[in-house]
């Protein structure tokens, strides 16, 4: 597993100043969001030399980007908000050859107008599956024709809020282009923390050989995402570790949900989490 973060952690007035932080950390691997250079997220229209300029800075530090953000709210009540998005998605998938990354991360979605991480009662109607599918397709047809590969993850408040919804998603659209990334703390819906290993074992049964892209940030409580930084919740992290591990997963492992002040002891926290995963265990 290569250890990474999300490159968003750090505020600065440049890319390259973004990047200097995350070298500093020890780290060379990242999430790429475009509001690191100066960008909305989900841009309508990104210049080749601000292409060029993000590459030579990552190249120049030794930094490879696992993956560029392209969250968007795939069923969106608003049928025009989830064309912009697909359009936007568009322009990331053009832009990843130059930035030699390729993977772009993806939000399934609520009905919640205003708030993508937010539930709605409306999430798990077969009008919200059936608009997920529809998004997904097109999003499908532009990795296709751009050589990318979609990344989504379930997450307790989104339309795809399980491992068997995940599943059940991968099977209904058998795209070789629509993988999984796999963040724990999002896993867990209102009394499922005491059923933590139980959870976890079937989430990798399920989706194991789709994971490509592993997330580390921790959780307080169940029933909604958690947004703690890794080690400062109830995460059983070195379970989590144990289960990449066995299947196999020497993927990027990225930190996020934390502040820059939290960086030093959460890269130490799971460096040594890593270690001990890695560590031959007693007979």
């Amino acid at each position: 597993m290569r250890l990474g973060i999300f490159a968003r952690t750090f505020s600065r007035p440049n890319v390259e100043n973004v990047l200097d932080a995350v070298r500093r950390h020890g780290l060379d691997c990242i999430q790429f969001n475009f509001a690191c250079a100066g960008l909305p997220s989900m841009p309508e229209r990104i210049e080749p030399a601000l292409l060029d300029r993000i590459c030579a800075a990552a190249n120049a530090r030794k930094i490879s980007i696992a993956a560029v953000s392209g969250t968007f709210n795939m069923i969106h009540p608003d049928v025009a908000k989830r064309r912009e998005g697909v359009q936007q998605l568009a322009v990331l998938a053009s832009a990843c050859k130059c930035l030699s990354t390729s993977v772009i991360t993806l939000c399934t979605g609520t009905r919640d107008p205003e708030d993508m991480w937010r539930g709605h009662p409306e999430n798990q109607t077969p009008a919200a599956w059936k608009d997920l599918l529809a998004s997904l397709s097109e999003a499908l047809a532009i990795a296709d024709q751009h050589n990318v590969t979609l990344a989504v993850e379930p997450e307790v408040s989104n339309v795809m809020n399980s491992a068997p919804k995940t599943r059940r998603l991968l099977d209904e659209l058998k795209s070789d282009r629509l993988k999984v990334v796999i963040d724990p703390a999002n896993l867990f819906h209102a009394g499922e923390l005491p059923r933590m290993r139980q959870l976890l074992d079937e989430t990798f049964d399920l989706l194991g050989p789709d994971i490509i892209m592993a997330h580390a940030k921790d959780l307080s409580r169940d029933g909604q995402a958690g947004q703690e930084a890794a080690g400062t919740g109830v995460l059983d992290y070195d379970y989590y570790l144990d289960l990449l591990q066995n299947i196999g997963f020497t993927g990027p492992l990225l930190l996020h949900g934390l502040s820059e002040s939290q960086v030093e002891s959460c890269v130490a926290f799971l460096r040594r989490k890593l270690e001990k995963a890695r560590s031959p265990r007693e007979p």
